[in-house]
């Protein structure tokens, strides 16, 4: 098998680097769209910081006798959706792009709801519904970027396997609470009749 040619003249990359000095990260080999790139991660900002304020609520309001072990979920996943907003935040500023972290507006450019939950078993699907949604977006933004920005897709593949996790963690719970019966239901009145 011939070995693949090195196709650019690093002579030509040395030039090209510093014509565009100014551009920081963004070279002439950055195919992407990037004015869409970073509306797109705007938006998966915006869901993460939904989703943050959602687990966060959840963990301080869980109730009830499987409480304690589902609020620590919640919280590792609110710490995680936080270190996935940073990371996002992060590439838009290396796109010279500027982070949307307005609150006006946040729940319209969120793909993901914020649904409080009555119960310990409804938050956790509120939770489970969202984690699908940002895997659904987040999947489509991946396919969009294809390998016009690999760095911005890695990065979001990163994050999409978190959010995989997450969804497995929450159904996970949903069964086990499940069989156990939580949250307690009234138990049928029982007929006076003989």
């Amino acid at each position: 098998m011939a070995a693949k040619p090195f196709l650019s003249d690093i002579e030509t990359i040395r030039k090209r680097a510093r014509e565009h000095i100014d551009q920081g990260a963004i070279t002439a080999g950055y195919t992407a769209d990037r004015e869409t790139v970073i509306k797109l991660l705007n938006e998966a900002l915006a869901t993460e910081i939904v989703c943050v304020l959602r687990y966060k609520y959840h963990y301080y309001m869980a109730k009830g006798i499987h409480a304690k072990s589902v609020a620590a979920e919640f919280l590792e996943h609110a710490n995680e959706e936080q270190s996935h907003a940073d990371q996002i935040a992060q590439r838009i500023t290396q796109l010279d792009g500027a982070p949307n972290f307005s609150p006006d507006g946040l729940l319209s450019r969120s793909h993901a709801d914020y649904v409080e939950g009555d119960d310990l078993v409804d938050m956790i699907k509120e939770d489970l519904v969202a984690e699908r949604i940002a895997i659904d977006s987040y999947r489509e933004i991946i396919n969009y970027i294809g390998a016009a920005d690999p760095t911005t897709r890695r990065m979001m593949e990163d994050i999409l396997a978190v959010e995989e996790e997450h969804a497995e963690d929450l159904a996970t719970l949903l069964d086990e609470l499940g069989k156990k019966g939580e949250p307690a239901k009234a138990r049928p009145e029982k007929s006076t009749k003989h």
